[in-house]
């Protein structure tokens, strides 16, 4: 193997041993080289450091091997893990994950899918931030046209979906929280999409079905994403206001929790399941902090690896119908959550 730099396709060619034609058709798609061929060329790649422009590989292809992944906040921990979840799966079939945020704005949120677009990207998985009229006609234009996945909040009722079943897992903490002997009221997360709507909805129902009467905190409404500072202010408010409706809080999502939790322990409140405490306090996604803050937060367990691999598996048949001009089938897939019992409730 040469020990000069290797810049180009056709020094790596060289540097190998083999025809041009042949390294652009490994990198174009890896299993269309025999085995040995292939190993040969991933020798190579260790030995010379080489790596590809991507775009010129894919300058003359239908579309490039590229995934676009588009949320609407990078910070977000469930986000942060499901990225990298779907990153793995897109790697692993070969294809380079693109990842952007559309920082919860309807703009950027185009100005991400408009780039995917110039770069010929073979399909996007993405979370929806809402937006006006014209840009979700834009956006459903745009899934029509191209392989799109929405995941964690549905677009709509038509466009290839996968998400938490929002009606079985809150219904899942609300008959747990129940069993108390005060009724849980609903902390509600920001209005940031529709997960807002249906996990409210879903607490209401579930209240109604076992007999008694929803108690939703009264707060101010936000769309802001720092759910954390949002849930902090609303309980130093309600506290000077006078408290908590009743004993049992639970929470839109595990950040909301977050800054209800540290406000009480600033007031100087005691949370958990022990005779000494004032209130219980429960949350939904079991964010990677929940198990370690004080009390540990009591929340319901996401499905975040099927999740993942189930939209990438969607994405994959998409595309395949794509290249072959068929119509894909579009499912929306619901998975349920866990119940995860710690020290806060």
């Amino acid at each position: 193997m040469t020990r000069k730099p290797v810049r180009t396709m056709e020094q790596f060619a060289e540097a190998v041993g083999l025809s041009r034609p042949t390294v652009s058709k490994f990198f174009q798609d890896p299993g269309s080289v025999r085995p040995r061929v292939r190993e040969k060329i991933e020798v190579g790649l260790k030995e010379t450091g080489f790596r590809p422009n991507l775009f010129a590989v894919n300058l003359n292809r239908r579309r490039a091997k590229i995934i676009g992944l588009i949320f609407p906040n990078s910070m977000d921990p469930f986000y942060m893990g499901l990225r990298r979840r779907l990153e793995l799966e897109a790697t692993s079939a070969g294809y380079l994950p693109f990842v952007f945020s559309s920082d919860g704005k309807a703009e950027l949120e185009a100005e991400a899918i408009e780039t995917l677009t110039s770069l010929n990207a073979a399909g996007v998985i993405m979370v929806p931030v809402g937006g006006d009229a014209p840009h979700r006609d834009r956006i459903k234009a745009i899934a029509r046209a191209n392989p799109v996945v929405f995941v964690d909040a549905p677009f709509d009722a038509e466009e290839a979906f996968v998400g938490t079943n929002n009606a079985q897992s809150i219904a899942l903490i609300t008959d747990y929280l129940t069993r108390f002997g005060d009724r849980p009221c609903y902390f509600d997360m920001p209005g940031v999409n529709s997960n807002t709507t249906e996990r409210r909805e879903a607490y209401i129902a579930t209240m109604r079905r076992r007999g008694l009467e929803p108690v939703l905190v009264p707060l101010q409404r936000s769309t802001t994403w720092d759910f954390e500072r949002y849930a902090f202010d609303e309980t130093n408010r309600l506290l000077r206001e006078g408290g908590f409706p009743t004993r049992i809080v639970l929470c839109g999502n595990d950040r909301v929790a977050f800054g209800v939790l540290a406000a009480l322990q600033q007031a100087g409140r005691r949370i958990g399941i022990t005779p000494d405490c004032e209130l219980r306090v429960a949350g939904h996604d079991n964010q990677p902090f929940s198990e370690y803050i004080w009390p540990p937060l009591t929340t319901v367990q996401q499905n975040t690896p099927e999740m993942a691999r189930l939209a990438m598996e969607m994405l994959f048949e998409r595309i395949e119908a794509a290249d072959a001009q068929e119509a894909a089938p579009s499912r929306h897939v619901l998975l349920n959550g866990d119940l995860v019992l710690r020290a806060s409730a």
